[in-house]
């Protein structure tokens, strides 16, 4: 009995790894880029560029032509559906923890993402304010 309890336990918990290794690779569904591809990237006509960090840091200096919606604020699944789903989205955060989060919110929603991993804290061209 303790061994068929112990096959049980152990088959569960392999159950339970699985579940977990597949959730976690569902949310890698957009692309995570370095400054060198984010920049080709955000080149091209056909890309919406989404800065996710608050007004407030985004009035204090953004990528040229980025729009502004906050990851964090209770209407940004409401806001983004402004976007053109048949266009890239390369969005970025400060540090690439929040443009994640919202990469995965976006991808969830039926958009194409193009994420900058290393954030607005990499970012080594133009800035406008």
């Amino acid at each position: 009995r303790k061994t068929m309890r112990l096959m049980k336990i152990k088959y569960l918990l392999t159950i339970l790894a699985l579940s977990i290794m597949m959730s976690c690779q569902a949310q890698t569904d957009f692309k995570s880029v370095d400054i060198k591809e984010f920049k080709i990237e955000i080149a091209k006509s056909d890309v919406q560029l989404l800065d996710v960090r608050t007004t407030k840091e985004y009035s204090e200096g953004h990528i040229p032509g980025a729009m502004n919606i906050d990851v964090n604020a209770p209407d940004f699944e409401e806001k983004i559906k402004t976007l053109d789903k048949k266009e890239n989205v390369a969005i970025y955060c400060r540090s690439g923890r929040r443009s994640k989060m919202a990469a995965n919110k976006l991808t969830a929603a039926g958009y194409k993402v193009i994420e900058l991993n290393t954030g607005f804290l990499s970012w080594d061209g133009e800035v406008e304010k």
